[in-house]
């Protein structure tokens, strides 16, 4: 039986299709789980970072030197594909990490802003939601720190792209005319009703909704055998 914690990684995976030769900067396990099942699979030019100074193959072996210089020239230069997390997105894909409430008066502190804009306005930035509810989907983050479509537009961003956003109940994109979200596919499992009710906007849903594509054996086996044997993705994700 595949479990929805599984689905959740071929989802990540998937974000990297098609990507070419470009830095894979996964945050999260289940986002570092699908970068490296996407470059032992469909990916195999994706580069991988230890997150200070080497490129590392999936093992985690030292294939190449990455000084962060360098690492600056391929972020600003669209040559990176970052998969954040976000403690708020609303359906632009304003995404918020630094606080919860009135910037000047917060309720709660959270990670700070960090390079949120950059990464946005220079590279391809897709999320990752463990956890879907209207909390998280809302109308309007408190504060921006990942630049949604809307922003992006008037700024004039040249590399701004946010390819979807994997959540434990499915995937979304803004593949519509506005640039809002848009329910791409449905974790077997869960109902398009179960979606909206966790999600604090409008979402844009076609007549027909795909349900996110199994993993194959072969992957099934990387997942369980190869990349994540102790089963940590289960933590983060329950099956319903």
């Amino acid at each position: 039986m595949i479990s929805r914690a599984e689905y959740c990684v071929i989802a990540c995976a998937e974000a990297w299709r098609g990507d070419g030769e470009v830095l894979a900067s996964p945050m999260g396990l289940i986002p570092s789980v699908g970068a490296r099942l996407a470059r032992l699979t469909f990916a195999p030019d994706l580069l991988l970072t230890d997150g200070e100074a080497r490129l590392v193959t999936t093992a985690g072996a030292t294939e190449g030197w990455l000084p962060y210089r360098r690492h600056l020239t391929m972020v600003t230069g669209g040559r990176r594909h970052v998969m954040m997390g976000a403690s708020q997105i609303d359906r632009f894909g304003n995404q918020n990490i630094s606080c919860i409430g009135d910037w000047a008066a917060p309720t709660r502190q959270l990670l700070g802003v960090r390079g949120a804009p950059v990464n946005t306005l220079n590279n391809p930035v897709s999320y990752w939601i463990p956890r879907h509810s209207p909390r998280v989907f809302v109308p309007a983050v408190d504060m921006v720190c990942g630049v949604g479509y809307d922003r992006a537009a008037a700024a004039g961003a040249r590399y701004h792209r946010i390819p979807r956003v994997v959540s434990d109940l499915g995937v979304f994109d803004f593949a519509t005319p506005d640039h809002s979200m848009r329910l791409a596919s449905l974790h077997p499992g869960v109902t398009v009703e179960e979606v909206r009710s966790a999600t604090g906007f409008s979402l844009s849903v076609d007549a027909e909704v795909a349900f996110t594509r199994e993993p194959t054996a072969e992957e099934l086996r990387l997942i369980r055998d190869v990349l994540d044997p102790e089963g940590r993705r289960e933590r983060e994700v329950r099956s319903a």
